[in-house]
C-alpha cells in the first residue's frame, strides 16, 4: 500500500464506487478530489510537451526527420480511425443496439443536449487549422493548446539548430533542466493520484448511478465489446510492425491505465507515459510529437462510440440507414473527430452533425445517449490511451527511432521503471544505464549539418 501506486489507485477505486453506491450526497460531495488533481497535471502538459519536442529535434540534429515522423504519425492516425469506425459500423448492424426500442423523437428533450454543449459547436476545417497556429506565445500555454504548443516547440527547435552551439550555448541545457523540474513536479502530484481516483469515481456512481447499466446495457456491451476487438487489432498491428506485445505494455503501464480510468481523463497520464514511452526505447523526438498530436488526431475510442452511436440513435428512432448513408457517417464522422478534442459536449456536437448530414435521424434523437454518455468515458479513455501509444512505438520503427531490444527488456520486466525527472540515458543495448553526460546544441551550421539518428535512443544518451 505504500510502495505501490497501483495498489492504492485499486483500492481507491473500489472505495470510491461503494461511497458512491451507499452515500450518493457524499459521493458528490467529493468531486473536487478528482477535478483539482486533473486540473494541476493539465498545468504541467505544455510546459512538458515544449521541453520534450525541443530537446528533441536538436538533438536529433535534423528537422527534416521531424518533418517525417509527423507525416507518418498522421496517416497512422487517419488509418486507425477509419478502421475504429468501420468496425463500430459493422458490430452496430450485427448486434442492433437500438433494435426494437421502437422511440417517439418527438418526446425527447433536444433543449438537454444543447445544455450539454453549451451552444457550442465543432470547427469547421479551416477553423480547425487556424486555432492550431498560435496568435500568442504565452495565450497557448495560458490556453493549454497542445497543438499551439507543439507548433511554437517545432519553431524553437529549428531556430536552435539554425543557430548551433556557438551562438546559444545555454538554451538547450537549460530547457532540458525545465524538463527536469516538470517531471520532479508530476511525480510530486502523482502522490494525490488515489485521492483523485476515489473523488471521481464516488462522484461518478453518486450522480448518475448504476440504473443506465439495465436501461443501456446491449449499447453499453456492444461498444466495449468493439472496443476489445479493436484493441486485439491494434495488438496484432503492434506485434507484426515492431515485435512488442500489447499485453506487456499494459501491464507496464497498469498504473497509469488505471489512473486515466479512474479519473475519466487520458490528459492526467501524459506526463508518465511520455517517461515511460523514452524509457521503453521511444526517442524523444517520437515521443514528443506523436503522443500529444494523437490526443487532437487519434480518438480511436471516441471513433468507436460515434459510429456504434449513431446506429443505435438510427435504430432506436425506427430508421434503416442504407449502406450509402453509413459510408456517409464514416466519411462524416472522419472529419468531425478531429475537431473535438477540447470542445464541451464533443460527442454530441458530433452526432448532431452527422445526424444533420444524412437528413433522415431527428436531431433530438441524440438525446438518447445523454444517459449513458458518462459510462462510456472508460471505453473512450482506454482505447484513445492505448492507440495514442502503439502510434508512438510504430512511428517511432519506421522512422527508426526505436531501440528494439531495450523496448522488449522493459516490456518483459528485465529493466525496471525508474519514475526520476533525468532518467537519462534510456538505453545502452544491453539495457544497463549509462552515467549522465553534459548535453550541447547538435552543430547545425551548412557545412556540418548532422545526419538524422537512426540507431534508436542510445547515441542521443552519448552525445
Amino acid at each position: 500500500m505504500r510502495t505501490s501506486l497501483f495498489t492504492q489507485v485499486a483500492c481507491a477505486l473500489v472505495l470510491g464506487v461503494l461511497v458512491g453506491r451507499l452515500w450518493p450526497d457524499l459521493g458528490t460531495a467529493v468531486q473536487p478530489l478528482g477535478d483539482g488533481f486533473v486540473r494541476l497535471i493539465k498545468a504541467m502538459i505544455a510546459p512538458l510537451v515544449f521541453c520534450v519536442v525541443v530537446a528533441g529535434i536538436t538533438k536529433a540534429g535534423d528537422l527534416k526527420a521531424f518533418g517525417r515522423i509527423g507525416l507518418k504519425a498522421l496517416i497512422w492516425f487517419e488509418v486507425a480511425t477509419t478502421v475504429a469506425l468501420v468496425v463500430g459500423l459493422l458490430a452496430g448492424n450485427l448486434a442492433s443496439p437500438g433494435g426494437g426500442m421502437n422511440v417517439d423523437p418527438s418526446k425527447l428533450d433536444a433543449s438537454a443536449v444543447d445544455e450539454k454543449t453549451g451552444g457550442g459547436e465543432l470547427p469547421s476545417t479551416s477553423e480547425f487549422i487556424l486555432h492550431s497556429l498560435p496568435d500568442s506565445a504565452v495565450g497557448a500555454f495560458a490556453e493549454n493548446s497542445l497543438l499551439q504548443v507543439l507548433v511554437l516547440s517545432c519553431l524553437v527547435g529549428a531556430a536552435l539548430l539554425h543557430l548551433g552551439h556557438t551562438k546559444v550555448p545555454a538554451i538547450l541545457p537549460a530547457i532540458e533542466q525545465g524538463q527536469e523540474v516538470v517531471f520532479a513536479i508530476v511525480g510530486f502530484i502523482m502522490k494525490l493520484a488515489p485521492l483523485a481516483v476515489f473523488g471521481a469515481t464516488a462522484h461518478l456512481v453518486g450522480e448518475y448511478g448504476l440504473g443506465a447499466l439495465s436501461t443501456y446495457g446491449k449499447l453499453i456491451g456492444v461498444c466495449y465489446a468493439v472496443a476489445l476487438i479493436f484493441l486485439v487489432l491494434l495488438g496484432v498491428a503492434l506485434k507484426a510492425l515492431t515485435g512488442l506485445s500489447l499485453w506487456k505494455f499494459i501491464r507496464y503501464t497498469r498504473e497509469e491505465m488505471l489512473l486515466a480510468l479512474g479519473t475519466a481523463s487520458s490528459e492526467t497520464v501524459m506526463p508518465r507515459m511520455m517517461q515511460k514511452l523514452r524509457q521503453a526505447g521511444c526517442r524523444d523526438d517520437a515521443v514528443g510529437l506523436v503522443l500529444p498530436t494523437g490526443y487532437s488526431f487519434n480518438l480511436d475510442g471516441a471513433s468507436i462510440y460515434l459510429s456504434v452511436g449513431t446506429l443505435f440513435i438510427a435504430q432506436a428512432v425506427g430508421v434503416d440507414l442504407t449502406i450509402g448513408q453509413q459510408i456517409t457517417v464514416v466519411l462524416v464522422l472522419m472529419l468531425t473527430s478531429k475537431g473535438m478534442a477540447g470542445v464541451p459536449g464533443s460527442a454530441f456536437l458530433a452526432l448532431s452533425a452527422t445526424a444533420s448530414a444524412l437528413g433522415v435521424i431527428p436531431a433530438g434523437a441524440v438525446a438518447l445517449l445523454l444517459g449513458v454518455d458518462r459510462i462510456m468515458d472508460a471505453m473512450r479513455v482506454a482505447t484513445n490511451l492505448l492507440g495514442n501509444c502503439v502510434a508512438v512505438f510504430v512511428v517511432s520503427r519506421w522512422e527508426g527511432a526505436l531501440d528494439t531490444a531495450r523496448a522488449k527488456k522493459v516490456l518483459g520486466g528485465e529493466i525496471a521503471f525508474v519514475p526520476e525527472q533525468a532518467e537519462e540515458p534510456r538505453g545502452a543495448d544491453d539495457g544497463t544505464l549509462e552515467p549522465s553526460a553534459p548535453k550541447s546544441l547538435a552543430p547545425a551550421t551548412p557545412s556540418a549539418s548532422p545526419s538524422p539518428r537512426q540507431d534508436g535512443p542510445s547515441s542521443t544518451a552519448r552525445e
